[in-house]
C-alpha cells in the first residue's frame, strides 16, 4: 500500500480513524464512512453519509453498505439499483461471480463493458500507452479507476498501487474481485473543495477513459500533477474528441484544448496505439493538430516521461509468464460447433465491432498455459486477446 494520507474534501483537514468504519475531520469533527476498507468522501451527499453512519453506529454494517452501494455518478441515466438485488450481493459477496455482482449492482450495458474491459481496444490502448513510456514505477495512483482493471495489471508487476473513484460500487467491486486487498481505494468527487488525498508524490499517475467527463479540468489536471510531483509522469488515456462525435457522454476536448491543457506532453492518436500493440512496434505521437479528427485521444505528460515512445513487445501488454488464459469469454459456440464472437449488445457492436484486435471466430482450445515470450507460437493469439487473464472469479 502507499498510503496516501486522508483530508476532509469540504475542509481540507486530516482525517483520522474513529473507530474500525468511520474517519473523523480533526478541525471541525465532521465523520464520514469507511466500508470494507474504502472511505466515502463524496461531497453533496448529506443524506446518504448520514444514513450510512446511523447504521454503523447500530451495527448494521451490512444496511450501511447496501445503501453505498446504490450511489451512482452524477452520468448516470439508468433505472436504480434493486435493494432487494443489493442485499443479496452483499449477503453472498464471497461465493458470486463477478458477472453476477455486476449484474446484481444492476450497471446494465456499463455492466457490459467492465466484465469485457479486458479487450476492448480502448483499453488495450491505454496498456500500450503505459508499457510505451514505462520507466518501473514503484507506485502509482489512478483517477477514474473504475473496478481495477489497470491497477490489477501493475499489482501483477509490483507496482503499489492506489486508486479512486466517484462511484463507491465500482471500487467495491475492485476490491472483491479484481485487484490485491494492499491497494488503496478512496471514493471521492475530482472536483471536490479539497483533494483529499495529501500530497505524497508517486512515479505514475493515470486517468483513463474519463479525463473527458471532468469538470473543471485544469484545476483537476493541477492536482493529479501534484500527486506525480517533481520527478513522475502522467498517462492520460482515451480522452474523447468533440471533434468527433462518439458513443459517450461527457465534456469532450479539442485538438486546442488538449494543446493548452498539456503543453508538455506527447499526444497520440488512441487508435495509434492500438495498431502499434498488434504490430509489436513503437507507437507514433502526433502534434494535436494533424489528428483533430481522431474519436479520442491519448498522452503522457510531466519530467518523469521516457523522451520517446519504445517498442511494445512483451512488457504491460502481455501477460505475465505462467498465467492461466481462458478464451475471451465473448467467443460463443455457433451451431457448426466452433467459437465464433458474440457480442453483449447492439451498442457494443457499434461501438467495437471496427475496431477490435481479435479474429471474430476461433478454433480455440477453452483455456492455454502462457508461457511467456513475444515469438512464441500463441504470442500473437495473446497478443490480440484472442486469449485473456481474467480474475479468479470472472
Amino acid at each position: 500500500m502507499i498510503p496516501f494520507d486522508l483530508l476532509s474534501p469540504e475542509t481540507g483537514s486530516p482525517l483520522e480513524a474513529d473507530g474500525a468504519h468511520v474517519l473523523r475531520d480533526t478541525e471541525t469533527g465532521q465523520r464520514w464512512p469507511v466500508l470494507d476498507g474504502i472511505p466515502y468522501l463524496r461531497i453533496n451527499r448529506g443524506e446518504l453519509i448520514a444514513a450510512t453512519l446511523a447504521h454503523l453506529d447500530a451495527g448494521e454494517t451490512d444496511a450501511a453498505l447496501a445503501g453505498l452501494l446504490a450511489d451512482q455518478d452524477d452520468w448516470w441515466n439508468g433505472p436504480p439499483a434493486d435493494p432487494e438485488a443489493l442485499r443479496a450481493l452483499v449477503a453472498n459477496r464471497d461465493t458470486v461471480t463477478l458477472r453476477d455482482a455486476v449484474d446484481g449492482l444492476g450497471w446494465g450495458r456499463v455492466g457490459d463493458y467492465f466484465v469485457n474491459r479486458w479487450s476492448d481496444p480502448t483499453y488495450l490502448a491505454g496498456l500500450t500507452l503505459l508499457e510505451a513510456h514505462w520507466n518501473e514505477p514503484a507506485c502509482a495512483f489512478e483517477l477514474a479507476c473504475g473496478i481495477g482493471h489497470y491497477l490489477r495489471e501493475m499489482q501483477g508487476r509490483g507496482v503499489k498501487v492506489a486508486g479512486a473513484d466517484v462511484v463507491f460500487a465500482k471500487l467495491w467491486v475492485a476490491r472483491h474481485w479484481v485487484v490485491e486487498k494492499t491497494a488503496q481505494l478512496v471514493c471521492f468527487d475530482a472536483s471536490s473543495p479539497h483533494w483529499p488525498i495529501a500530497e505524497a508524490p508517486v512515479d505514475l499517475v493515470l486517468c483513463n477513459d474519463a479525463f473527458y467527463f471532468l469538470d473543471d479540468k485544469a484545476d483537476i489536471l493541477a492536482n493529479l500533477r501534484k500527486t506525480a510531483g517533481e520527478d513522475g509522469w502522467l498517462a492520460v488515456s482515451h480522452i474523447h474528441n468533440s471533434d468527433c462525435p462518439g458513443f459517450s457522454a461527457g465534456k469532450a476536448v479539442t485538438a486546442a484544448e488538449i494543446e493548452e491543457l498539456f503543453p508538455d506532453a506527447l499526444v497520440y492518436d488512441d487508435a495509434e496505439l492500438t495498431r502499434a500493440l498488434v504490430e509489436a512496434r513503437a507507437p507514433t505521437p502526433r502534434d494535436p493538430h494533424e489528428i483533430k479528427t481522431c474519436e479520442a485521444f491519448s498522452l503522457v505528460a510531466g519530467p518523469g516521461m521516457r523522451p520517446a515512445p519504445r517498442s511494445v513487445v512483451d512488457g504491460i501488454t502481455l501477460p505475465l509468464a505462467g498465467t492461466a488464459l481462458r478464451l475471451n469469454p465473448l467467443y460463443k459456440v455457433d451451431l457448426s460447433g466452433a467459437y465464433a464472437i458474440r457480442w453483449p449488445s447492439e451498442r457494443y457492436a457499434a461501438e467495437y465491432a471496427d475496431r477490435v484486435t481479435y479474429p471474430l471466430h476461433s478454433d480455440g482450445p477453452k483455456s492455454l498455459d502462457w508461457e511467456g515470450g513475444p515469438q512464441t507460437p500463441v504470442a500473437e493469439r495473446v497478443r490480440r486477446r484472442e486469449y485473456v487473464d481474467l480474475p479468479e472469479r470472472w
